[in-house]
C-alpha cells in the first residue's frame, strides 16, 4: 500500500468515521479504523457492530493495499499535522503503517485488514430517495422524543414509513410523541415500515452537513439493516426489531381549548419557569384564558417550589373555547418549542388529565403530543 493525499481531506475523513469507532468493546479491532485503497480513492471505515460508516477521499494511489490501525491514535496524530501532502505506506510484508507529512513521520502498528468485521453490502431491497434538507429537518423534529433507556427497545428507535411520495417519522418515549411527514424525492411503489435507531438518525443528521444531493435509503430484504448513501459517505445500521406502538390513536382528534401563541415568547416563558421548576419535578403550569372585548386572551406560565419560591409569566394568546388548565414537564415543552421554526404554535387541550397537542401554525406536517403532569391546582 502506497498512497498520498491532503492532510485536510484525511483529517476530515477520519472525523467523519470516528463516531462509529467502538469506545468500550469485547472486540478490540472495532477500536481500529480500516484504511483501504479503492480505485483512485482512499476508503476509511469504522464500525461498532451497530453502525458502520465508510468515507471515501481523493488520493493518489501508487500501490493497492489495506490495513487497520488504532483510530484514536491515527486521528489525533493526523489532526496535529500541517496542511500539506500526507504520504502513507505499508511496510512490505509487515503490519506497520508509515505516515509522512512535511518534516513529521510516524510508524503505527496495525492489524491485518482481513480481521476487520465485514461491512454488510446492501444493494437490493426497499429503496427510497429524500432531499437532504428535508431529511435534516425531519430528524430534528422527532429524534429528541425517542426513549433514551433500553427498557423498551422499540421506543429507542424512530418509526419510519414509506408510503407513495411521503416519508413519515415518528418517535415516542411514553411521555411524548412526535410525528413528522416529509416528501420523498421519488415515490415508492410499495408501502413499508421499519424502526431505525434514533442514534443512527442523529449520526445521519451530522453526516449530512452541507450536502445538497438527495440521500438514498435502502432497507435489506430481511428488514434487519439499512444503508444511507450520501456523497462520498455511506452508513450501514442495524434496525430495531419489534412492533412500534400504534401511535395514530394517541393523537387527540378533538379539543375544548385552542391557544395560539408566539413560539419565541412561549419558549422564553417556559425556560424562565423551568428555573423554579427544577425542585418541583420540572412541572410548569399553563392556564389559557380567553379574551374579552376589553382584554386580549393570555397564556399564564408558572412554576413553584416549596423550597425556593415561585414565578408567574404571561404571554398574549388567541384562546378559542373555554379556560383551560394543564401542567407539563418543562423539558418536554422546551424540546419541542426549540425545533419549531414557524412563528406561531397552536396548543390544543381537552382537560388537565388529557394529552396536550402542539401544532405549528401553517405547517400540517408536524404534530407533537405531550402527556400532562398531575398537580394540585
Amino acid at each position: 500500500m502506497q498512497i498520498s493525499c491532503l492532510q485536510e481531506n484525511l483529517n476530515r475523513g477520519l472525523g467523519t468515521v470516528a463516531r462509529a469507532v467502538a469506545s468500550r468493546t469485547t472486540l478490540p479491532i472495532t477500536q481500529n479504523v480500516l484504511l483501504a485503497t479503492d480505485h483512485s480513492r482512499l476508503k476509511l471505515v469504522a464500525t461498532n457492530l451497530e453502525i458502520a460508516i465508510a468515507c471515501w477521499i481523493g488520493a493518489k494511489v501508487e500501490k493497492q493495499g489495506a490495513i487497520t490501525v488504532p483510530a484514536k491514535l491515527l486521528t489525533e496524530f493526523v489532526s496535529t499535522l500541517p496542511n500539506d501532502k500526507v504520504d502513507i505506506s505499508l511496510v512490505p510484508k509487515g503490519k506497520t503503517l508509515v505516515i509522512k507529512c512535511a518534516r513529521f513521520e510516524a510508524k503505527i502498528s496495525g492489524v491485518d485488514a482481513g480481521e476487520f468485521p465485514p461491512i454488510p453490502q446492501i444493494e437490493d431491497g426497499i429503496s427510497a430517495k429524500v432531499e437532504a434538507d428535508k431529511l435534516r429537518e425531519g430528524i430534528a423534529k422527532v429524534v429528541f422524543a425517542a426513549a433514551a433507556e433500553e427498557s423498551r427497545p422499540v421506543l429507542t428507535g424512530v418509526n419510519t414509513e414509506f408510503d407513495g411520495d411521503t416519508m413519515t417519522l415518528a418517535a415516542a418515549d411514553g411521555f411524548r410523541l412526535a410525528v413528522y411527514k416529509l416528501p420523498l424525492a421519488v415515490p415508492v411503489a410499495q408501502k413499508s415500515e421499519f424502526i431505525i435507531p434514533s442514534r443512527t438518525f442523529a449520526e445521519v443528521s451530522r453526516l449530512l452537513g452541507e450536502q445538497e444531493e438527495p440521500i438514498e435509503i435502502i432497507i435489506n430484504q430481511a428488514r434487519s439493516q439499512a444503508l444511507f448513501r450520501m456523497k462520498n459517505v455511506e452508513l450501514v445500521t442495524q434496525l430495531v426489531q419489534g412492533a412500534f406502538p400504534k401511535y395514530a390513536q394517541l393523537i387527540p382528534q378533538s379539543h375544548n381549548t385552542r391557544s395560539l401563541v408566539n413560539v419565541a415568547q412561549f419558549l422564553r416563558a417556559v425556560r424562565t419557569a423551568s428555573i423554579f421548576a427544577r425542585d418541583g419535578s420540572g412541572i410548569v403550569r399553563l392556564v389559557a384564558s380567553p379574551g374579552t372585548d376589553a382584554m386580549p386572551g393570555k397564556l399564564t406560565v408558572s412554576a413553584r417550589s416549596e423550597e425556593i419560591g415561585d414565578n408567574v409569566g404571561e404571554i398574549d394568546a388567541v384562546v378559542e373555547g373555554q379556560e383551560a388548565k394543564i401542567a407539563f414537564n418543562s423539558k418536554y415543552l422546551i424540546d419541542v418549542l426549540g425545533v419549531i421554526r414557524e412563528e406561531q404554535v397552536a396548543l390544543e387541550t381537552t382537560s388537565p388529565s388529557s394529552p396536550g397537542l402542539l401544532k405549528p401554525v401553517g405547517n400540517d406536517k408536524y404534530v407533537h403530543v405531550v402527556m400532562p403532569m398531575f398537580v394540585q391546582w
